[in-house]
Parts: structure tokens; sequence; C-alpha cells
């Protein structure tokens, strides 16, 4: 049998970007001698996965995670599931650097070899790198991933955000963007350079399409500042005098951006205003103190000082946005530090992006499982330590 790897990446090379899905399972069948595959991706809310077919097929329902789609999704694990007939079923997660996009579901004529698995759970990362690159060059994908229509806002951040999820030796980071079809100005951003991550989230002045418009200038505008050499402070100060000259002090960014040595655990820090940084260390919650500098774009020629706090082996940091921490709900006590706590406690034994869509889910039983009021954003970072193993 030829190497499966080898072999099924160059029939995704081979495909056109909107094939990839068809070109592994035709790849897959010859190399396993699968009898068939079908290729789930996660919508925008990861309340459901959802088959890669042509929408005119009527069989393109979805599938609820629950069973073995999403253990094997939230474990990130393959697992196996027989049927009645004596066939097998694979499931292997469909993950690219720590995002998690799905799953691919292999079935095969019969119950296969521990070896057969290693090999399928290969292919499946072969995909997955093929489904991430093909992204940019086709919306068959995206269009699987979205069970409504989205705002012009929410697409134009959708748009900007780096990803949900990426991991690390040293650690593991993931951000949920929730009303999903309607958000506006909140978003996160980060990016990993020599051992450096930089974390950014904002929450844009006013609502809908205004809100993501001044929050795409000030992400691009960090962006620019980083990319061009810049640290913590230039982004800011760029993004603050790119906002101002444009509104004149009109508007506004609240803003925290973070750069953590990932060899050492020491963060720097620029607090613009907001939003709120916590910290879980063992059981404890506390708020890491910063002290509040002005949003991003109130003044001309705004200067920002960098702030530094150091994360312990095991730590886990949570940055939410006032949606969150500010949500009250028929005029209800604000969600705020002490539910805050509670949510981030419940998530003591879960990865960062299952933590996020837990704190999600709080937030909505809160409100009621009614629509939110505000945007939100979480974002969930832990760091393992330089060595990547976590401390007791």
């Amino acid at each position: 049998m030829p190497d499966a790897p080898t072999g099924v990446s160059r029939a995704l090379r081979e495909a056109p970007p909107d094939r990839v899905v068809e070109a592994a399972d035709r790849a897959i069948r010859s190399v396993l001698g699968a009898s068939g595959t079908v290729v789930f991706v996660a919508d925008y809310r990861i309340s459901g996965l959802w088959p890669v077919l042509d929408s005119r097929q009527p069989d393109a329902a979805a599938h609820a995670l629950q069973g073995p789609l999403q253990r094997s999704f939230s474990s990130q694990q393959p697992v196996r599931a027989g049927g009645t007939d004596g066939r097998c079923q694979l499931y292997l997660p469909l993950s690219v650097w720590g995002e998690r996009l799905g799953v691919l579901m292999v079935e095969m004529p019969e119950e296969p070899p521990e070896s057969v698995v290693r090999r399928a759970a290969d292919i499946a990362g072969e995909v997955a790198l093929a489904m991430h690159a093909a992204d940019r060059e086709t919306d068959r994908y995206r269009r699987a991933r979205r069970q409504e229509r989205l705002s012009m806002a929410a697409e134009l951040q959708w748009e900007l955000l780096p990803g949900r999820s990426v991991s690390h030796g040293s650690f593991q980071l993931a951000g949920q963007l929730e009303p999903a079809y309607t958000v506006g100005g909140d978003h996160f951003d980060w990016s990993l350079d020599d051992g450096r991550l930089t974390v950014t989230v904002l929450n844009g002045d006013g609502i809908g399409l205004t809100a993501a418009l001044l929050t795409a200038v000030t992400v691009n505008a960090m962006r620019n500042a980083r990319r061009s050499g810049g640290g913590l402070v230039e982004q800011a100060e760029l993004a603050s005098d790119t906002v101002y000259y444009q509104h004149r002090g009109h508007r506004h960014v609240a803003t925290v951006l973070l750069e953590l040595d990932c060899a050492t655990g020491r963060v720097q820090a620029v607090d613009a205003g907001s939003p709120h940084l916590l910290r879980l260390r063992g059981g404890t919650v506390s708020r890491v103190p910063l002290e509040q500098q002005l949003p991003l774009g109130m003044f001309a020629e705004t200067r920002y000082a960098l702030q530094e706090f150091a994360l312990d082996p095991g730590d886990r940091l949570f940055v939410v946005s006032d949606g969150v921490w500010g949500a009250d709900p028929s005029g209800r006590e604000t969600y705020g530090e002490r539910a805050m706590a509670r949510s981030m406690r419940a998530t003591r034994l879960q990865p960062p992006p299952e933590a996020v869509g837990t704190v999600m889910r709080e937030l909505q039983a809160f409100h009621a499982d009614a629509d939110l009021r505000d945007d939100a954003v979480v974002v969930c970072l832990d760091w393992h330590g330089a060595d990547g193993r976590t401390q007791d």
C-alpha cells in the first residue's frame, strides 16, 4: 500500500479548491480501502457539525454535537463506532495548528487495525490543512458553516478574525464571538512570532456596521504597526492616532493588548480602557491589576505605557468584553465578576476551545436564552510553561 499522507497530499494539491472534499474522498477510498467518507464542519456558533455537500442535495442535514461526532470534535482524538453490519466508522478531528475545523468520518468495511486508524488520523490532518488553505479561494466551506445569513457587520468581523483557536508547545488559545450572525464592534486578534504571542481584544464604539468599520480600521492599524516591527505601545499609538484623525475624538475603541513571552510567562500589556482581564490559578479567580489608560482615538497624540505581570505554568487567562461583563438583561444585576468567576471555575478541566463555549452558554443562560443585547467576546489563554508541561 502506498504511503497514505503522500498519496492523499498529491491528490489534494492537484484538486481545485472547491473540490478538496471530493478529492479527499477518492484518495481515501483508494489508499485505505474505505467505503465512504463525510466531511463535517463546525458552524459559527459551534453548536453543530454540518456535512460539506452540494447545497442542492436534499440530505445536507445537520448533525448535532453528540455521540461519536462530539467525542471526536471535543477530545480531538479518533473515535470508532461500529455498525450492526460489521462496518466501522472512524471519526477523526480536522484541525490545523489547534484550529478546530470539524470532523472527517471514514467508513470502513470492517474493524481496522490500529495502524490503519493512525494512518487515517494522518490523512485527516492533510485534509484539514488543504481545507484551511482552500478556504481563501472558495466560499463553499464558509457556506456550510453559516446556518443563517450574516449581517454586513458580522461578515466584516468574521473576515478579520485570525481563527477561533491556536495551539503551541507552551500555550493554547481560543476565542468566541457572539452573537455570531449579527456581531458589530467587538473583536479579537492574535499573532505568534518568534516565541512571542500577541493578543488583542477590542470593543468598538457604536453598533452595527458603523462599529464594525471602526474596529476594522483599528485592527488593521495595529497589524500595520506589528508587522512593521512595532511593539505594543507603537501598535496602540498608531491605532489611536488613526481613529482620532478619522473621527476627531467622536469615536473610540476600548482595547487591551497583550504580549506573552512563551519562554518565560512574562506578559506585557497596554490596557486602553477595557476589556476585562481575569486569571484562574488553581481554583482561585482574580482580576489582573492593570492601570486603565485612555481608549484608542479619544485624543490626538495619546501616549501609552507598558505594564507587566507574570503567569505561572497552569495559569488560565480570560479576556472578556463589556458585552459579557456588563450584561444586564431585564434590569437585573450585571453579569460581572461573580458570575464570570463561577463560569471560569466550571471550565477548569476543559481546554480553551471548550472553555469559551462554556462561558458563552452560561451567558446565554443568564439572558434566559434570549438573544444577547450587546456584542460579546470571550478569549481564553492557557500557559503550560516553557517546556509545555503544566505544573500541578
